[in-house]
């Protein structure tokens, strides 16, 4: 079991400036190697508090791997709905040169209403633009040579430079929440699959499916599934409560906030049910989440206790994104909880799964 930090900022500008918010996650990148985390992860979001500040991930994971050595550096994820596949492919070389071959691509389809509209894309096309969009890119990454004669994207044979670092190409995921068609496809393609227990009802069936997929396919071994969790670590229970459920009821707040247009109407076959979702997740609190593990508050004992059920109940998995520095959330009081957590619960928790293997 490995364990990384997943950078989510949940954050306006009359609370925290944008120069504030990355000096705050830069001083928790410099901690992770030294206390046996594995990897960073950032977001790609747009507009509004829920993910905003952070447009392109790999922006911020190149300042990271500036001040790291062997940290894995993962988009959590880039959305080819509104980037070109020649832009992603060149890019992703770039910082996998810049951070010598740490890189790991995380790709997501959207489903934020609000960016859709702004960008000027069809929701419908969501995931035709997802799969022609990651087809492409890993195409460009691969070969030294790609072309493409697509419904959104053409161009001739064309070499995308730099080359990858990694060869033929930097580790791959894909961002599932509950469709089984996600995770399958995550598993028929050979890529990782990264999954959230905000929406834990399907989710050890998902991970089946994405597991099954991915043998039949042939690949070698199971794969490889990350799931996010928010995180807040304290010496006493009651203590860890306090101070953590503001923050993640803001976050949640952020979440819903920027998801207002399903609950209002909006609509698209690519994505059926999210209107239902989205008003099931408004319900949500901290206390909630912490009743299903989603989130993961306490002594380092409660989140041994929490973490471990979770992954029995889930059928296993092999990667935590931990989410730490809520942008409400005193900066000290997160690192004094990254600390605590690396210190009195990683080494009791990474071991999970090894007698699988």
């Amino acid at each position: 079991m490995e364990f990384g930090v997943n950078f989510f900022p949940d954050v306006q500008p009359a609370e925290k400036s944008g120069k504030t918010y990355f000096e705050e996650c830069l001083e928790v990148v410099r901690m992770l190697e030294p206390l046996g985390y594995t990897h960073a992860r950032i977001v790609e979001h747009y507009f509004r508090s829920y993910g905003g500040y952070s447009p392109n991930p790999m922006l911020f994971l190149s300042a990271a791997a500036m001040c790291t050595e062997k940290l894995r550096l993962v988009t959590g994820a880039v959305l080819p709905a509104f980037n070109h596949p020649l832009k992603l492919a060149g890019e992703a070389g770039m910082l996998d040169a810049l951070s010598d071959g740490r890189l790991e691509v995380g790709f997501a389809r959207a489903f934020l209403p609000h960016k859709f509209e702004r960008f000027g894309v069809d929701m419908d096309t969501s995931r035709d633009r997802f799969e022609e969009g990651v087809d492409a890119v890993v195409d460009l990454l691969e070969n030294d040579s790609a072309s493409l004669d697509g419904k959104f994207h053409s161009f001739p044979a064309t070499t995308s430079l730099p080359r990858p670092t990694q060869m033929p190409r930097p580790p791959m995921w894909v961002a599932a929440l509950s469709s089984p068609k996600s995770f399958r496809r995550a598993g028929e393609r050979g890529f990782g699959v990264m999954a959230n227990p905000i929406a834990p009802d399907s989710l050890r069936e998902n991970i089946a499916e994405y597991r099954d997929a991915w043998r039949m396919a042939g690949h070698t071994g199971e794969g490889r599934v990350m799931l996010a969790f928010h995180m807040y670590c304290a010496d006493d229970t009651e203590t860890a409560v306090a101070d953590a459920t503001a923050p993640i009821n803001g976050y949640l707040k952020s979440l819903v906030d920027a998801a207002s247009e399903w609950v209002e109407g909006s609509t698209s076959d690519d994505y059926p049910g999210y209107d239902h979702m989205i008003a099931s997740m408004a319900q949500d609190d901290c206390q909630s989440l912490m009743e299903r593990s989603a989130a993961l508050v306490g002594t380092p004992d409660d989140i041994v206790r929490q973490f471990s059920k979770f992954y029995e109940d889930c059928g296993g998995f092999d990667i935590a994104s931990l989410q730490v520095n809520f942008s409400s959330l005193d900066p000290e009081k997160a690192k004094a909880s990254l600390e605590r957590f690396s210190r009195e619960a990683l080494p009791r928790l990474v071991t999970l799964g090894e007698t699988e293997n």
